[in-house]
């Protein structure tokens, strides 16, 4: 019971893998290569939770090799070379038992630490098994990439998740003595983001912070669990912050006069002038935004002169900004836009970038089909052309909504002439 539940959990077969069809899955692309003890050295690319690890021990297990394992985070050139002394000694040269090198993290070593290993790889002292949430193309040097094979592991589905949650019911000692139902799984699903070590850590914590005979797994108590559990910073000073609320009221509001009277209350209390100045950059996108872009520009000059000048002279600077943020158009189109595209993101969780629109520096990601069919704006008639730059599942959703003022009413124009009625401007 010490181990977390994905670490107990974490499979030593291929029949025990969930996920990850693509690569060993019947037609998967490792599946023979594992099964005949073939292994190249290899690049395991994916984000966290989706069984880099695991595939590792997996394929060591299954192709009956010394392995040694080691993390970018605390090792270096030193331990490199002592596991490739040990490799040399347990297997001897171009044996078809070369140990492998499992380095978890390999994005985070140096271009030393990397060098270090490239005889060992060519020379098939060792096969190397890389794990790395970053891409390879950028962080692994062009040497040691070339003498590997890399393969991409992509996030687990809803159903891959549903299913470990169950297979860890079934299989854990220690779940497996209680009586759990689970009624509702959104927020488990959504708090994993895809990640199968964060849903079960998650799933385990819920379980053991339960009291009842029977556990009922909710999306209510799920989330009260996973809140009382993180930690809390309470900041003492309750009038403190109903006055700069008062303030940012006003301003939104459009009353200068009562802007005015909060911020002298918070300069004769001796609040700290780039505090205002800071909340002030923050209003004028938040509540002003497009409606007068020049806002944004008015308070982040007005930060800079506080910073510059100090008190007592920042109070005419900032009573100036102030009065023009409060009797300037209001718009909070942008405030609204970026927290639903947020809400979205954490509902459908990392959606794929599509392949046309993505970057394409070096040969891998050329192959892998990056930036092909990507049209160049200014290639067309009035420096654009229809295409998708979202993710097929979000195709046509509208974050933006233009607010009722003249600046953002010429933007509704311009949407609508370029995009038709794709997002109904």
């Amino acid at each position: 019971m010490n181990k977390p539940l994905a670490e107990r959990l974490r499979p030593n077969s291929l029949k025990d893998y969930i996920s990850q069809e693509h690569l060993i899955g019947e037609n998967g692309s490792l599946t023979n290569q594992i099964a005949q003890g073939i292994i190249p050295s290899l690049i395991l690319w994916g984000p966290p939770g989706t069984g880099k690890t695991t595939l590792a021990n997996i394929i060591a297990n299954t192709a009956d090799r010394p392995f040694y394992t080691l993390s970018a985070i605390n090792s270096g050139v030193k331990d490199i070379r002592e596991v490739i002394d040990s490799a040399k000694k347990s297997s001897g040269l171009f044996t078809t038992k070369n140990p492998i090198l499992f380095i978890d993290e390999i994005h985070r070593f140096s271009k030393s630490q990397q060098d270090s290993l490239l005889g060992a790889v060519e020379k098939g002292i060792i096969t190397l098994i890389g794990a790395t949430t970053e891409n390879p193309s950028f962080e692994v040097i062009p040497a040691l990439l070339s003498r590997c094979q890399v393969y991409t592991l992509n996030h687990f589905t809803k159903d891959d998740l549903i299913k470990l949650l169950h297979n860890a019911m079934e299989t854990d000692k220690h779940l497996a003595t209680k009586n759990i139902c689970i009624k509702e799984y959104e927020a488990l699903l959504r708090i994993s983001s895809g990640d199968a070590r964060k849903l079960l850590n998650t799933f385990e914590l819920i379980v053991n912070n339960t009291t009842t005979d029977t556990i009922e797994i909710t999306n209510d108590l799920v989330l009260s669990t996973v809140q009382k559990n993180t930690i809390q910073y309470d900041k003492a000073g309750e009038q403190h912050y109903d006055i700069i609320s008062a303030f940012i009221k006003s301003i939104r509001g459009s009353d200068p006069n009562a802007a005015i009277y909060w911020l002298a209350r918070m300069l004769e209390g001796g609040e700290d002038v780039k505090f205002i100045a800071r909340r002030l950059l923050i209003l004028a996108s938040e509540d002003i935004g497009n409606a007068n872009p020049t806002a944004l520009i008015m308070a982040t000059n007005t930060f800079q002169a506080v910073s510059i000048v100090g008190v007592p002279e920042s109070r005419i600077i900032l009573s100036q900004c102030v009065i023009y943020l409060a009797t300037s158009a209001k718009s909070n189109a942008s405030y609204l836009a970026i927290n639903e595209a947020q809400q979205l993101v954490k509902q459908t969780g990392n959606l794929s970038v599509p392949l046309h629109l993505r970057n394409a520096p070096t040969k891998l990601m050329k192959e892998l089909g990056y930036g092909q069919e990507y049209k160049y704006s200014h290639n067309f008639n009035n420096n654009f052309t229809e295409q998708e730059y979202l993710p097929e599942e979000l195709t046509g959703t509208k974050f933006y909504e233009p607010g009722a003022n003249s600046r953002e009413q010429t933007q509704r124009d311009f949407l609508k002439n370029r995009w038709k009625n794709k997002y109904n401007y």
